[in-house]
């Protein structure tokens, strides 16, 4: 089966939840036309299932190959990866002065879903040439934007994020890559692991977003730069020109995610590769944050992709696999779609995927708000709960995406377990989710820590206090009251017990980043269906939220009490007992 993007469904979160005429009317957006939205969205639609779906599986199959120095990429996604950027989708939503589309980011939030939906692999070369961008914008000096930013805005010049090494994976403290200064340049030393797209040829040229440790700078994080180093130096009229310092020595051989290749970098095998230094002297974590933060919020929208074409294949088979008689009696055996633990399948699939892509969406909304609404005071409230949901769309999207790849192998019974189906793909794929962009235990310990306890639970208590002014109706209500309860309560734990046993407090982080995806998951939900008419797409969206209140909201209780009672066990529990 091919993939085929949820307009409607897309649309639908736009409007009446994200409301995308109102972000349209915001300073800078007035070229997101009703029009022009309905035009991209069906645009990258064809791209997304005419031309980067087809090759996901032959992708998967084939994987990438380190031959001298040189990575030979799937068949098809060089081919692929030029008619996204022939059709200008690289910088839909980087401003126009920077070469850009200026569009709001909420449209291309839902745009850049359908190339991890499409191609998962694939679409990670994208989701880094964003961050990238985003950091160079931000913190770059202008010289050095006007000669890396127009190429890697048209997507003809890809980036990469290089922050692991053997020795620091997540401390990233421990790192020893050394830039040396050489006037009003650096050299770069040192090797660099689980780099995406670290060598690939579908390009022209490969800019590497370097964390290394800054001359003279003090240990740990704080003695930490940002460099930018080229694959190719610029020449005098800004195109590639000599090789610089740097190879690929090696290609990780992964669960999933075959189609994009996973590069060992090193630097400075002879004299030093020659690095662009982006912002202050020792601000390499503050300007990797910005890059890093976009990539978990599109992390998380990869975990809704995947989620959107597991459930797509799982529906699609379920149609089509005939096999046992019903429960009610009848005599001919029926599509497995009819038997009751099956739809119980789809159902939990399809509500989770929906709120997850609410959440995601909602969190870039908010993100355009932030960043343009005229009221400062609008903005920083925009802005804090950007930093708030962004764990949240990192960790609960990828976490749900796990889950139902896994049911769709499910749906599939033994077929899913073979290759030939697709189903097992998704889940592989799925899998490294969770773990890069900071893994979801360091997400759920950003919640808590830096989100929760830092500000003394203001910008969760401001969120709670607008979702219990949201009034919903009947049985959805009660369900989400009960929910939102179990949230202001474990907040209200959180908030005290956190300051007299971090350890204990901390052992529950998981389950209260979990506790809030569930809560705010349930109010989007709960938002969508009051907005709903009486279509059959619109009376689907009811369903599916009443589903999500009886099946996954009740949830919420059992997540309270792990978080306020499981933290003694977990620290009291003997190292050498394991």
């Amino acid at each position: 089966m091919t993939y085929a993007a949820p307009l409607d469904d897309m649309r639908f979160v736009l409007n009446e939840l994200c409301d995308l005429p109102a972000i349209a009317s915001l300073p800078g957006y007035g070229e997101a036309t009703p029009e022009l939205t309905d035009q991209i969205l069906n645009e990258a639609a064809r791209l997304a299932s005419q031309v980067w779906a087809p090759i996901n599986q032959t992708g998967d199959r084939e994987g990438c190959v380190l031959e001298n120095g040189v990575v030979r990429m799937p068949e098809g996604f060089a081919e692929a990866y030029r008619a996204y950027v022939d059709g200008g989708w690289n910088g839909l939503s980087i401003d126009t002065e920077h070469g850009g589309m200026g569009l709001p980011a909420t449209l291309a939030t839902a745009v850049q879903e359908m190339w991890h939906a499409a191609n998962l692999a694939l679409g990670l070369c994208p989701l880094l040439n964003l961050g990238a961008m985003q950091a160079l914008i931000a913190h770059a000096d202008p010289a050095l934007q006007a000669a890396y930013l127009p190429k890697l805005t048209a997507g003809t010049w890809t980036a990469t994020m290089n922050l692991t090494e053997p020795q620091a994976g997540s401390d990233l403290g421990e790192i020893k890559t050394r830039a040396v200064r050489d006037g009003d340049r650096f050299r770069i030393h040192g090797q660099k692991i689980y780099i995406t797209f670290g060598e690939h040829e579908m390009a022209e040229n490969i800019i590497h977003l370097v964390l290394a440790r800054a001359p003279d700078g003090p240990p740990g994080t704080k003695g930490l730069g940002l460099y930018l180093v080229p694959k190719f130096l610029p020449d005098a009229d800004g195109n590639p020109g000599v090789r610089n310092d740097l190879r690929c020595v090696s290609l990780e051989h992964k669960l999933g995610i075959h189609g994009s290749p996973t590069a060992v970098m090193a630097y400075g095998d002879n004299d030093g590769a020659i690095g662009f230094q982006v912002g202050d002297e020792f601000g390499g974590i503050a300007c990797m944050f910005t890059m890093m933060n976009a990539a978990r919020i599109g992390v998380g929208l990869q975990g809704v992709g995947v989620a959107e074409r597991a459930y797509q294949r799982a529906v699609d088979y379920a149609r089509t696999r005939v096999q046992s008689r019903p429960l009610n009696g009848g005599k001919q055996p029926v599509a497995i779609i009819q038997h009751p633990d099956v739809r119980r399948m789809l159902l939990t699939m399809r509500a989770l995927t929906e709120a997850a892509r609410a959440i995601t969406y909602y969190t870039a909304a908010q993100a355009d708000t932030a960043r343009r609404h005229p009221d400062a005071a609008t903005r920083e409230r925009a802005d804090h709960r950007v930093e708030l949901l962004t764990p949240v769309v990192k960790a609960w999207c990828t976490d749900i995406s796990t889950e139902v790849a896994s049911l769709g192998i499910q749906v599939h019974g033994g077929m899913g377990y073979i290759e030939e189906t697709g189903a097992a793909q998704h889940w592989r794929d799925a899998r490294i989710t969770p773990i890069y962009e900071g893994t979801n235990g360091i997400q759920a310990n950003d919640l808590l820590g830096r989100k929760l306890l830092r500000d003394k639970g203001a910008s969760v208590q401001d969120l709670i206090a607008e979702l219990r002014g949201t009034v919903f109706a009947g049985d959805f209500a009660t369900a989400f009251t009960t929910a939102l309860d179990d949230l202001q309560a474990a907040t209200s734990w959180v908030l005290d017990h956190g300051t007299r046993d971090l350890d204990e407090t901390f052992a529950g982080a998981n389950a209260y980043l979990q506790l809030t995806g569930l809560v705010v998951g349930g109010w989007l939900m709960g938002r969508a269906a009051a907005a709903a008419g009486d279509t059959p797409f619109h009376r689907h969206k009811r369903l599916t939220a009443d589903f999500f209140a009886q099946s996954q909201l009740p949830q919420t209780h059992a997540l309270r009490a792990a978080i306020t009672g499981a933290g003694a066990s977990v620290n009291q529990f003997p190292e050498a007992a394991y």
